[in-house]
């Protein structure tokens, strides 16, 4: 079983418009509404892999509501703990002429800690046979500096291995709690570490508790840094479009591995394979089973010299 984790869970709102141009109005050609937030995407994803996930996270008010609705009538599992405090709503402006995406992310409700403490009883319950636990996205205000930290430890408590997708702060707070998989991307690796070098970065990253660091490398792919072994995979060639849930189909990709047990080649190579399958979809969550099918076929993965060793 694979829970994922949704703290700040969000409606997605995605609007589609011929180009997007700065300080002028703009016709929507196309609008789309559903429940969202990285933890629900991610589970998304992985039904379509065949897996049947269980979302848990907070939700509150009438956009809390329209949430939950979303998932059931998707007929995804969701586990959700309610809040007073308002969801929030995200919107996604992205433009057809040449696929790039604007998004503007709502903060999230105010979350109390007699709030915060009845989720963690609530999550403690819910991961309790689970194989892999996925926590990403962002935290919602009011939630302690260490709540991941807390998260991951109550997951690695259950025997779950956990995959850990978020940044800043709330990243830097989780690493002591040393998450199995961590996910970051070139920029929030410089943030986190301060360091210009990726390699270095990733290094630091390890030093600090993550056991893998699974990273873009932009056009080149995604290097893993594994107590194993370390890899790039590259993808055959590259996709214009959206490609905001491209890191989400990447995070689901790796818990279907490691749920799976499988070797990590083959999961770098279906993580390259779904990033890119997610990139011609409107919205996050999505991913097209053509490209799918075609880009793991043709996905290479190379072995590295690790930068270190744990």
């Amino acid at each position: 079983m694979i829970v994922t984790v949704t703290l700040n869970a969000a409606l997605d709102v995605t609007w589609e418009v011929a180009e997007l141009r700065p300080r002028t109005s703009h016709r929507v050609l196309a609008a789309h509404e559903r429940a969202g937030g990285k933890g629900i995407n991610v589970a998304r994803v992985l039904a379509f892999l065949g897996h049947s996930p269980i979302v848990t996270g907070l939700t509150g008010g009438p956009t809390g509501r329209l949430i939950h609705d979303g998932l059931r009538s998707s007929g995804i599992d969701a586990s959700l703990v309610s809040v007073a405090g308002e969801s929030r709503r995200t919107v996604t402006v992205v433009s057809r002429d040449d696929g790039d995406a604007t998004v503007f992310n709502g903060l999230g409700p105010e979350v109390t800690a007699t709030e915060w403490a009845a989720f963690v009883t609530h999550y403690a319950a819910t991961v309790r046979g689970a194989s892999v636990v996925v926590l990403s996205g962002s935290t919602p205000p009011g939630l302690p500096p260490d709540a991941y930290a807390v998260l991951i430890r109550v997951a690695a408590e259950a025997g779950a291995l956990t995959v850990l997708d978020t940044s800043g702060p709330a990243l830097t707070a989780a690493l002591e709690a040393g998450p199995d998989v961590i996910k970051p991307n070139a920029a929030e690796l410089a943030e986190v570490t301060g360091c210009a070098d990726p390699v270095a970065a990733v290094t630091e990253l390890r030093r600090r508790g993550a056991r893998t660091v699974v990273a873009s490398a932009g056009p080149d792919g995604l290097r893993a840094v594994t107590p194993n072994g370390a890899w790039l995979a590259a993808p055959p060639a590259l996709l214009s479009g959206n490609p905001t849930g491209a890191g989400d189909a990447c995070v689901a990709a790796i818990a279907s591995g490691l749920a799976a047990r499988a070797a990590w080649p083959d999961i770098l190579r279906e993580a390259v394979a779904l990033s890119a399958a997610a990139v011609p979809c409107a919205t996050a969550g999505e991913v097209d089973p053509s490209v799918y099918s075609q880009f793991r076929q043709e996905v290479r993965v190379a072995e590295l010299a690790p930068p270190c060793h744990r």
